[in-house]
């Protein structure tokens, strides 16, 4: 999976929207304007910055040697995921996938039920 398609599965998702507010080497991916995943446009290495909850970005840390704190944020909430072999295109679905849940979960009632 590179980085286009990391893009475009997230922009599959419902209610997602593409951001620029750092810079233009950073793309931000919002679900009604909250962010769930930072994609790094200018590193050579493929990379994504996923939300996390604190108990499963530990347990992934513990697992996968290609998933390490972000850089930025609260370390706890948020893991830099480097893609490598032993990490397969579902696994890194099903991540990006959990970032957006946990996104909509904490959004207020209205924007949740936008999202049906």
């Amino acid at each position: 999976m590179n980085v286009e398609e990391f893009r475009d599965f997230c922009l599959s998702l419902k209610g997602t929207t593409e951001h620029f507010p750092f810079d233009e080497v950073t793309l931000v991916i919002k679900v009604q304007g909250k962010m769930f995943a930072l994609i790094p446009l200018d590193n050579p290495e493929t990379q994504i910055t996923l939300k996390c909850d604190p108990e499963r970005a530990i347990s992934l840390r513990e697992e996968f040697s290609a998933i390490t704190s972000a850089w930025h944020f609260n370390k706890k909430h948020w893991n830099t995921v480097f893609i490598d072999p032993m990490i397969s295109r579902d696994f890194l679905c099903e991540l990006i996938i959990h970032s957006y849940a946990l996104v909509v979960a904490g959004l207020p009632r209205k924007l949740r039920e936008a999202l049906d």
